[in-house]
């Protein structure tokens, strides 16, 4: 292993914050900009989003059941057993289910792009495309980064919904519990999030 100082360390570090943040304004930039690839961006958010659904639907499914069998051990010894439902709604709603959707689409996602995109350089792909007039940046980087961002949102979703259901799974088979809509006893600083609120404040 080769030793470098500390100061080319550290500048091929920020370098790299550097390039990842200018690869991140521009293809956001590309948005705003004639031709929109529109066809492209359907065909990834088809690769992306409904590719990756499977495995958010186990992770979430398994996600909500397993918080729900572990919390309710805890829940029983001080008389709260009922709170489980509101527990693993509000966990899910807001914390879980979100960055586990991120965690599993980027890593499903991720190493095909590298992948793929590697190989069109090798195979000076991207050269033909720039020899052609065409902005390599725009064609290739922004669909794939404006599809997974836009289904994050319904795969967030998506995963809130089945790890809800997991929970309630668990808790009607092996906790004996039934599903019964409650009011909640407080509502907290939630502008815009009605929906999820009304999720969360479901009682099993």
């Amino acid at each position: 292993m080769e030793l470098t100082s500390p100061t080319e360390f550290a500048k091929r570090k920020v370098q790299s914050v550097q390039e990842y943040t200018l690869l991140a304004a521009q293809s956001v930039a590309n948005l705003f900009r004639k031709p929109l690839y529109f066809a492209d961006m359907v065909q990834q958010a088809d690769l992306i989003g409904v590719g990756s659904l499977p495995i958010v639907v186990l992770t979430g499914f398994f996600t909500g059941g397993v918080l729900a069998l572990q919390t309710s051990n805890t829940l029983q010894r001080f008389g709260s057993i009922t709170l489980i439902g509101q527990l693993v709604s509000t966990s899910m709603v807001r914390e879980l289910g979100p960055v586990l959707t991120g965690l599993m689409v980027a890593g499903r996602n991720s190493s095909g792009i590298a992948s793929e995109l590697g190989s069109m350089v090798v195979t000076e792909q991207i050269d033909a495309m720039r020899a052609l007039g065409t902005d390599p940046m725009k064609k290739l980087v922004t669909p794939r980064v404006t599809a997974t961002v836009f289904m994050l949102f319904f795969l967030s979703i998506i995963s809130d919904l089945v790890g809800l259901a997991g929970g309630l799974m668990v808790a009607k088979l092996f906790l004996s519990l039934d599903a019964r809509p409650s009011t909640p006893a407080s509502t907290g600083p939630m502008p815009g999030r009605c929906w999820c609120f009304r999720m969360s404040s479901w009682d099993w």
